[in-house]
């Protein structure tokens, strides 16, 4: 979207009105600026480093606050000006007011492109001065085309169809659990879940015991596989009182308990033995 914007300063253009695609040549110049993050008309706020060098959990209001002198600034190329926020979910308080401020009187000519997994979280105030656009997930077929594309695999491969169908429509993600451990985890946690209400101590060991080796994309994978059994279950148990109870308290529970392990850095293992615990809980009756 930032870069079909980029490249079309003038929104009245005939061809541009009757476009059926956002696609641009590869050899067009916003193309080019975008994927060198070199286009001097496009800002993205993501979490960056902190001073250890770990990627920070939130989006601070330093980061924010850049926004403010390249909101001043003329814009160069195209004379639109685009931000892009990704996502908005990993803001922190601080950091959601300080956007908040410059959504609610926006310079002329700049568009805001605000990614969130979970709009319901933001603040009500945001969400009210935005146009929500839903975009469905890739299907299986065109995310393994992609990552046979980007990696000069062949799409048809098993690993390639395997990843591509567990990749919740993410190119991106597909390639992640291609290149490591993310695959295997994401299969033995999908058996565990399998077995609910019972439990295996010594397969939850094991798994504990590889996530403590691993860095967080792996944990966040589990923790990932989790929450999309507890989706399915939430939406399969509506009406059903006292079993939807104990899956929207252990939704609550496995959130809250995932994200103080990775903020500060706590075992792993204990981690998976909790949240099985309400898992098996939850699943019973």
């Amino acid at each position: 979207m930032a870069r079909f914007v980029l490249a079309n300063s003038d929104s009245s253009a005939t061809p541009l009105q009757s476009a059926r695609s956002l696609a641009l040549p590869p050899d067009d110049r916003a193309v080019r600026l975008v994927s060198a993050q070199g286009h001097p008309d496009l800002l993205v706020l993501e979490r960056r480093p902190g001073e250890s060098g770990a990627l920070r959990t939130v989006i601070a209001v330093e980061d924010v606050r850049r926004l403010v002198p390249f909101l001043g600034s003329t814009a160069g190329e195209a004379g639109w000006r685009v931000v892009v926020v990704d996502s908005a979910d990993e803001l922190n308080a601080a950091g959601a007011n300080a956007l908040l401020k410059l959504l609610e009187e926006p310079p002329r000519r700049c568009l805001f492109l605000i990614v969130s997994h979970a709009p319901g979280r933001l603040l009500a105030t945001i969400r009210s001065r935005c146009r929500r656009l839903l975009l469905r997930p890739l299907a299986g077929a065109d995310i393994a085309r992609a990552v046979g594309a980007a990696l000069g695999r062949d799409p048809n491969d098993t690993a390639v169809q395997k990843a591509a169908s567990a990749a919740d429509g993410s190119v991106a993600h597909a390639i992640a659990l291609l290149g490591g451990p993310l695959l295997a985890v994401r299969e033995r946690v999908i058996e565990l879940l399998a077995r609910l209400p019972q439990t295996d101590p010594r397969a939850m060991h094991a798994l504990g015991e590889s996530l403590e080796r691993a860095d967080r994309l792996v944990l966040a994978t589990f923790v990932d596989v989790v929450r999309d059994w507890l989706s399915a279950r939430l939406a399969r148990e509506q009406g059903q009182g006292g079993r939807l109870m104990r899956l929207a308290q252990a939704w609550d529970d496995v959130n809250r308990t995932a994200r103080e392990v990775e903020t500060f850095n706590l075992e792993r293992k204990p981690l998976v033995f909790r949240i099985f615990g309400w898992l098996a809980e939850a699943a019973r009756g």
